[in-house]
């Protein structure tokens, strides 16, 4: 005998809007399955705004409301029976961010919590990853968004350091990270690796799930440093039209991917990581299991 919930998890990005629907699979004397339903993606680049002019703009703000009566109706017919919606590193720092969560709640019937850098990091590190991490081996989980990047290490398989940093892909597409910030996070990865022999490297975020898609690996295979390298030079070499037209990026991942395997490979740098395993887990994976298990 099974029993299946519904849950949804909503990630307001700074590069994207992302709705997830989950199945919960209960069977007694077994742990509970989390399987996706469905995943609906929208680009709307609030880290545009908010990291430029400390606001979101009125265009943006329709399209935010737009997003949430139809990811409304979306949890309705699937039958949803709880959700979470969570915005991030461009909502935090947005100055009309309270105004349009109470437009938000106010037209879609949404409730929308801003989450902090320290909170975000917990929430993803509260994923599923048991198939990846080994008890006897250290890993750097890494991902990468818009506004933010979000380190914790695990050892032992449990996580015993954590950190956010103002650094993603939307702020240096608008050169908006400095040197401080790079040496900030060279350091704290340094510190943290430093008493392991060996660290592996987890990715988690939309362009190095791309990154993997393009190697035709198998999902239990992790990508190495030199192929992710390799894959930075040539991404580096080609324009933007080319990116969209040989790789079939979507426009909004065409600009920033670069962006992301940089901050990927000083990570495996900086840690000693030669490899770096592509879960396809993020935020929104850790919205839906920290529900469940009570833990947000």
């Amino acid at each position: 005998m099974i029993n299946i919930k519904k849950y949804a998890a909503i990630d307001i990005g700074s590069n994207a809007v992302r709705l997830l629907i989950s199945n919960i699979v209960e069977q007694e004397g077994r742990e509970p399955q989390f399987n996706k339903s469905s995943l609906v993606r929208v680009p709307i680049r609030l880290g545009q705004d908010a990291f430029t002019v400390g606001e979101i703009t009125e265009e943006n703000i329709a399209r935010m409301v737009d997003a949430m009566k139809a990811y409304k109706l979306l949890m309705k017919v699937h039958g949803v029976e709880r959700y979470m919606a969570c915005a991030t590193s461009a909502m935090r720092e947005a100055y009309n961010a309270a105004d349009i969560v109470e437009t938000i709640q106010r037209e879609a019937d949404i409730k929308i919590d801003i989450i902090d850098g320290k909170k975000e990091a917990a929430i993803i590190a509260a994923t599923d990853l048991h198939e990846f991490i080994k008890p006897d081996t250290t890993y750097l989980f890494v991902d990468v968004g818009g506004g933010s990047t979000e380190f914790s290490l695990f050892a032992k398989g449990q996580i015993v350091a954590s950190k956010s940093f103002k650094n993603g892909t939307v702020r240096l597409l608008n050169n908006m990270v400095n040197d401080v910030v790079w040496v900030e996070i060279e350091k704290w990865i340094k510190a943290v690796t430093e008493p392991y022999e060996t660290v592996n490297l987890i990715g988690s975020g939309g362009n190095i799930n791309k990154l993997f898609k393009l190697s035709g690996k198998k999902q239990d295979k992790p990508l190495s440093y030199f192929y992710v390298h390799s894959q930075y030079q040539a991404l580096n070499s080609m324009s933007y039209e080319q990116r969209i037209a040989d790789l079939g990026l979507n426009p909004d991942r065409a600009d920033v991917i670069i962006h992301a395997a940089r901050i990927y490979l000083n990570a495996m740098r900086w840690s000693g990581a030669r490899n770096i395993f592509v879960p396809k887990i993020g935020l929104s994976d850790g919205i839906v299991k920290a529900m469940y298990n009570g833990t947000i």
